[in-house]
């Protein structure tokens, strides 16, 4: 019988792997629209959270007191989406995985304006690490004027404000709600982009595709599985693991090499992130502490 952190774990690698996979086929998808491939993700990724909506939720599931909310979660996390399947379609798999571990630091920064939360020297420290890393693993794109570049850095923006939106939403809407609805949102607004020119996929590639939603939808869930098993300052930094996928399908699919300016960097942008994350448990254990001793 597994212990609950032992659950965790397993859930975070398995989220991990699933993520992974997702990115290989989003890589391998060139030959259809974006927006279809958004379809795709959006429509059978939905399929999963009926497996952990309430019974008793199962008549009204979709009822919620903050569409605004709910709405420019939507908008942030469909710009980090399709920001990251184009990087994905058009730099190495492991260059994009590591430019994307530097969400957090995006999310300490909004998080001064947004949630005017004070940010202690420690964590600019870990700022300006991160972003010496993005510069190093970006420097060759700007040398060749590569503007593809930009778009992970787009997806760590809109993953930041996502995880805004979502820490107050979280407040008093289920994990399932919130994803629920930015699932529906990337199915209906993927339809727009029918006039640009669909593709009929073969019986090979709609499975494929469908496997983009799939790992895409499995993946959310056993991420959260995780977090309700184990604390996240035990599971997170497996997800680094990902640059490791990255790297080893990257080369064996595509003949990838990463450089070591991108290994620099990733090594940079993790220890930054990994700073963050020592603060935000080191702050969350003194305001406990604190609680108690009042």
């Amino acid at each position: 019988m597994l212990s609950k952190n032992q659950l965790g774990f397993l859930y975070m690698f398995l989220s991990i792997c699933a993520f992974s996979l997702m990115d290989v086929i989003v890589k391998w998808s060139v030959d259809y629209p974006i927006g279809q491939v958004l379809f795709f993700r959006g429509f059978f990724g939905i399929i999963f959270y009926f497996f952990v909506i309430p019974r008793e939720r199962l008549h009204n599931f979709y009822q919620t007191k903050r569409p605004g909310l709910h709405a420019l979660r939507c908008v942030s996390g469909l710009i980090a989406l399709v920001a990251i399947f184009i990087a994905l379609r058009e730099l190495p798999l492991a260059t994009v995985v590591s430019i994307s571990f530097a969400a957090p630091i995006f999310t300490t920064i909004l998080s001064i304006f947004l949630l005017s939360e004070r940010v202690g020297l420690f964590r600019w420290l870990a700022v300006i690490i991160g972003f010496v890393g993005i510069l190093v693993i970006t420097e060759p794109g700007i040398s060749e004027l590569n503007i593809y570049y930009i778009f992970p850095i787009i997806f760590c923006l809109g993953l930041s404000y996502v995880a805004i939106t979502i820490r107050q939403l979280s407040t008093t809407e289920p994990v399932w709600l919130i994803s629920f609805y930015f699932s529906l949102s990337i199915m209906v607004l993927s339809f727009l982009t029918i006039p640009n020119g669909w593709v009929f996929p073969s019986l090979q590639d709609f499975v494929l595709l469908s496997f983009v939603g799939i790992f895409g939808g499995v993946a959310n869930l056993w991420l959260s599985q995780s977090y309700k098993y184990s604390e996240v300052s035990l599971v997170t930094p497996l997800k680094y693991l990902a640059l490791v996928f990255a790297i080893v399908f990257g080369y064996f699919i595509w003949g990838e090499v990463p450089t070591i300016k991108t290994l620099i960097g990733a090594l940079l942008v993790i220890i930054s992130t990994l700073i963050i994350f020592r603060r935000e448990i080191y702050k969350k254990k003194t305001i406990t502490s604190e609680t108690i001793n009042d």
